[in-house]
């Protein structure tokens, strides 16, 4: 089969699957396990398709964001694990930024007893802070509705009032070219700021977000430490030449 044979036949069935793994593309192609690699990494550059583990995957829409129910539900055990670890880094009496964010919002219970003040632009944070009696400090700002992150004029003149030990990020897509990106340039430019008041800038994603670019740029990858959950071993030297990451195994 002549290469653009083979591609056409890769993109025909990745319309057709949203996600397929690199053995169904051998065996539909006949070709080898690492001539199926080439294709692939030649598809990426080209911006048609992109790489996951173990296969590829439909290009997301750079404008689509879900609810925060919907990423509630999404790669739970994962995000849990990210947010042990993150937790972790928090010493007792730190003052941090929690970003709006299904991740960082399952560190809250591993802050309780550390005496932080937090201050955050999650609205859906805020009971869970409460709860766990940790001193919170809420921005101010328009309420996007679908994330219930708070953005905007006001939040960027409200976080602009502190500095933080620390800060914890969510991004919708990380690439080791385009960087931490997000949908909404409000919502990019308020992550973007709390990054530029911290001593130290963390940003949270699961394996999912990895390899992907939405609309707006929040920061480049050298300027927060990456916590993921998996990194595969073909991009691990990539990204490690670009930040710090730290992977949370199972």
């Amino acid at each position: 089969m002549l290469t653009e044979e083979r591609h056409r036949l890769i993109l025909d069935l990745l319309a057709q699957k949203g996600v397929i793994k690199l053995q169904e593309l051998v065996d539909a192609t006949g070709a080898s396990e690492s001539t199926i690699r080439r294709d692939l990494t030649q598809l990426e550059t080209e911006k048609k398709l992109r790489r996951v583990h173990g296969g590829a995957a439909l290009l997301q829409q750079k404008r689509e964001e879900l609810s925060v129910s919907e990423k509630s539900l999404k790669y739970i055990e994962e995000k849990r694990r990210i947010a042990v670890y993150a937790s972790s880094l928090v010493q007792k009496g730190n003052c941090i930024y929690l970003d709006a964010g299904t991740t960082t919002w399952e560190m809250i219970p591993h802050l309780a007893g550390k005496e932080v003040i937090v201050a955050t632009n999650g609205v859906m944070h805020v009971e869970r802070l409460l709860e766990h009696n940790v001193t919170t400090y809420l921005v101010g700002g328009m309420i996007k509705p679908k994330t219930k992150a708070l953005i905007g004029r006001g939040a960027i003149e409200s976080l602009r009032q502190y500095r933080f030990d620390q800060c914890f990020i969510g991004a919708n897509g990380v690439h080791y070219d385009y960087g931490y990106t997000t949908p909404d340039p409000e919502e990019a430019l308020v992550k973007y700021t709390a990054m530029q008041l911290a001593q130290r800038a963390y940003v949270l994603a699961d394996h999912s977000k990895l390899n992907e670019s939405a609309f707006a740029k929040i920061a480049d990858l050298y300027e927060a430490v990456l916590i993921t959950d998996e990194l595969d071993e073909e991009w691990n030297d990539l990204y490690r030449t670009k930040t710090t990451v730290e992977v949370v195994a199972p």
